[in-house]
């Protein structure tokens, strides 16, 4: 199987240059060469790159050292709740080793479906989020037999069989398989996601319940539990910051599985930048089932710890594209669910190995990744094929239906008709995430919450925060009409209109 392409498969930087992609003509009147064009939307190519490097300064939020110690405090608190549970019934490794990612399953940072999950949003739920891969087996020991077992699945799945193991490791879970009898009177033990998850809930659950029982000075305030599918989200406030922690548990292993030993035959971007060995260190099985596959059973490779790796090989231009790329794709593909950020990962990654890289490592060359990763999704959708960066014969859009993966495909048309005008979009909405949590932090000073290097109470001290508010948003919005309207029976949340948009 192959990856993801364009027809015409770019082999030099210079066959690349003359695609409909990245068009740099002449101007129909003046005679002279004027400014790079995008063949397809007639864009300027510096104005996208432009807009953006303008996205990017909204999306990626600079912490003070205040913010810091906030997410030190929150990641304490969930490691500590997570040696809580491990102690209440020992089911957990004792000396364990957690994945934390930047970023939470919504944004793709891991291969799982979205379809269960509550919908939050930047700015209005939470203000950072991140993801963590917490193992409930941890099959490190090279001796340690395991049964994979992948007769019952789809690609890149697997049922877990537990009967190799030692009775203390089948009884210690036996609550957590579905229990299959053979003919011949041996019981073998399936390690289930759903019943995982369901003990893993429960457990965090009665863990963070006994912990509000006796809260400590600067420890953080817990304002949301929630079993989204086989994920527990903690939303946690630790002094002015809200922080979602999306937890997985996995099944965690070193080396690397059969099924992806092909993958290690080909070149890659990464060869000569980093070790084979920092790359196949290890894999995971994450609680997510294939289109067909039984929910209570199946398992999904999970190459996350690989991806980490990878991720240092990838040039500040691409990752730039392929942030606003996945920030444009996520509102506008959000119904109904068959694209996720991950298939952008792993058709960002295909183009890693399929481009050169002093192509890719181009500073000012984002405009032409982000138009190349949108005209391989749509490639994607219209041939209903996406393959696994690290199983290729595993085709993640195989269960499409063709209706929804045309709806799709065309409104990644409209996208690529006029892709300034969806990044503009894409900024006012990183704008509107960044001033939300501007103004909960001005309420939260407003009304002394604690933070980990402060007491609780104190006295409410006079602010100017609506005077800031406007201040900020004349700074950001020149030339346009800003109006205020505060509610009567609520003077505490001033409403802002800029020009016809509401704040």
């Amino acid at each position: 199987m192959a990856a993801p392409a364009l027809s015409g498969r770019a082999g030099s930087v210079g066959s690349l240059g003359n695609s409909p992609t990245m068009a740099g003509g002449r101007l129909p009147h003046g005679g002279g060469v004027g400014p790079e064009l995008d063949f397809r939307s007639a864009a300027r190519m510096e104005d996208l790159n432009r807009l953006i490097q303008e996205f990017s300064k909204h999306d990626q939020r600079e912490y003070d050292d205040q913010r810091a110690l906030e997410i030190h405090t929150a990641k304490d608190f969930i490691f500590s709740m997570l040696g809580m549970v491990q102690k209440l019934d020992q089911k957990l490794p004792v000396a364990n080793e957690y994945l934390l990612l930047s970023g939470g399953v919504r944004e793709g940072v891991v291969d799982m479906d979205l379809d269960e999950l509550s919908i939050y949003a930047r700015g209005t739920d939470y203000d950072m989020d991140f993801t963590l891969l917490v193992p409930a087996l941890k099959l490190h020991d090279r001796n340690q037999p395991v049964t994979l077992d992948m007769r019952h699945s789809a690609l890149g799945h697997s049922w877990l069989s537990l009967r190799l193991f030692d009775e203390g490791t089948i009884n210690k879970w036996k609550d957590c398989c579905t229990i299959v009898d053979h003919i011949s009177g041996t019981t073998n033990y399936f390690f289930s996601p759903t019943l995982v998850a369901d003990w893993f809930y429960q457990s965090i659950s009665l863990v963070l319940l006994e912990v509000q029982k006796k809260p400590q000075r600067g420890m953080p305030r817990v304002e949301k539990v929630e079993r989204n599918g086989t994920i527990i989200s903690v939303i946690l406030g630790v002094g002015s910051s809200r922080m979602l922690y999306d937890i997985v548990p996995v099944v965690s292993f070193k080396g690397w599985p059969a099924v992806a030993q092909s993958w290690l035959m080909e070149n890659h971007f990464w060869d000569g930048k980093i070790t084979e060995e920092e790359v196949i260190s290890g894999f995971y099985l994450v609680p997510a089932c294939s289109f067909k596959g039984r929910k209570e059973n199946e398992w999904r490779l999970s190459f996350a710890r690989s991806e980490v790796q990878l991720k240092k090989c990838i040039s500040s231009s691409l990752m730039q594209a392929y942030q606003a790329c996945k920030a444009i794709i996520i509102k506008l593909l959000s119904r109904p669910k068959a694209i996720s950020p991950y298939h952008l990962r792993s058709i960002m990654l295909w183009a890693c190995d399929r481009l050169p890289a002093n192509y890719l490592a181009q500073d000012d060359f984002s405009a032409h990744f982000l138009l190349g990763l949108i005209d391989d999704l749509q490639h994607c959708l219209v041939n209903k094929m996406c393959p696994n960066y690290f199983i290729p014969q595993c085709n993640m859009l195989e269960h499409l239906s063709d209706e929804t993966a045309m709806l799709h495909a065309r409104k990644l048309s409209s996208v690529r008709s006029d892709p300034a005008e969806h990044l503009r979009t894409t900024i006012e909405h990183a704008k509107a995430a960044n001033r939300l949590t501007v103004e909960l932090q001005w309420r939260g000073s407003s009304n002394n919450l604690p933070s980990p290097q402060s007491d609780a109470g104190g006295e409410n001290q006079p602010d100017d925060r609506l005077a800031k508010k406007l201040q900020q948003l004349v700074t950001e919005n020149p030339g346009k009409s800003i109006s205020v309207f505060i509610n009567p029976d609520d003077v505490t949340r001033p409403h802002f209109r800029i020009d016809d948009k509401f704040f």
